[in-house]
């Protein structure tokens, strides 16, 4: 088992497998221009397979595939295939364009959730956040993967005088659709223009709910990230992620493997374990994996103050989120 000093069990892995993303969103990618990794500095399939089965001899019971577009990696079906055969809870946060093509592969892996990123429901603002025209194409993969039977969640980035007048359009979807719809606080990361004046906390976006719909908190459970609720009637649910007004960092069981295989004990974290360089060099990776978990801050990498709204972007020591995976 991986404890870190505030003995806190962390047995869920995201492993990004890529920094390539087919969209453009500008809190997510700051520079349409960015350079991304060549092939040579990624993880490969062998690889990410080595590095995930470590993992789950340390006692790691769910991994979920990130990226940039983890979708966009050229061998995302292979790695989709060969983790599906670990007795994980395996699942993945895609932005959706690419999702049909991969069906086949999610089934076989046995995934039985997924989270599909979608910040509005209108294809002229979508096309105005991610400079792509996806719109439908997200959409309606959301629709497909819940005809398939799986779980999904959707996942709302909520910004004030960006979506904020959505918010309820978005729960609306909830009434016939068994979907999960998570509304996650604007969080700052190097470059996206983070703004506390943009965040809409958790209290606001009940406040706004409440002017439309009557609804009742879910039971939460262990390591979520998400508070749950649920309007009377409706099919599916909705959550809020708030990591900037209310964070949940004293039950956190999450670590993160970038594309290029650093290991980061919090999203967050200013520093980084490389596994990969290791794992190249022949060297054992399991007093690495410890001493990373071992270092981790008790909340939000130790880098923001209790009161967010005193966060100054420009001195986070993180990277952009494009490059960390989400």
């Amino acid at each position: 088992m991986l404890i870190d000093s505030y003995n806190r069990v962390h047995d869920y892995l995201r492993i990004s497998l890529t920094d390539s993303c087919n969209l453009r969103c500008f809190y997510c990618m700051p520079d349409e221009k960015i350079a991304c990794l060549p092939n040579k500095h990624l993880m490969q399939p062998d690889e990410i397979d080595h590095i995930a089965a470590l993992f789950v001899q340390l006692g790691v019971k769910k991994i979920r595939l990130t990226g940039g577009e983890p979708l966009v990696r050229k061998e995302a079906g292979d790695i989709i295939r060969r983790l599906g055969k670990y007795p994980v809870e395996l699942t993945m946060t895609t932005n959706g364009v690419r999702l049909h093509e991969f069906a086949t592969d999610l089934q076989t892996a046995g995934l039985r959730s997924i989270n599909i990123s979608l910040d509005t429901l209108q294809a002229e603002k979508f096309l105005l956040l991610t400079k792509r025209d996806n719109f439908q194409k997200v959409y309606d993969n959301i629709h497909r993967m819940a005809a398939l039977g799986l779980r999904v969640k959707v996942n709302v980035v909520a910004m004030k005088g960006v979506n904020d007048n959505e918010i309820n359009d978005f729960v609306a979807l909830t009434r016939e659709l068994p979907l999960h719809i998570r509304f996650i606080e604007f969080m700052p990361f190097t470059g996206n223009h983070w703004d506390h004046a943009k965040v809409i906390g958790l209290q606001e976006i009940l406040d706004i709910v409440a002017q439309q719909y009557a609804f009742e908190p879910i039971r939460h459970k262990k390591h979520d990230t998400a508070k749950n609720f649920q309007v009377a009637g409706h099919a599916g649910t909705f959550a809020v992620i708030s990591t900037m007004t209310t964070p949940f960092c004293g039950d956190c069981n999450r670590m993160r493997l970038t594309a290029d295989g650093k290991m980061k004990n919090c999203l967050f974290s200013k520093t980084e374990t490389d596994l990969l360089g290791a794992l190249r060099r022949g060297e054992d990776l399991v007093p690495l994996i410890k001493a990373c978990i071992g270092a981790k801050a008790a909340e939000r990498g130790g880098q923001f103050t209790e009161d967010y709204t005193h966060t100054d972007p420009q001195h986070i020591e993180n990277r952009s989120m494009i490059a960390i995976g989400g």
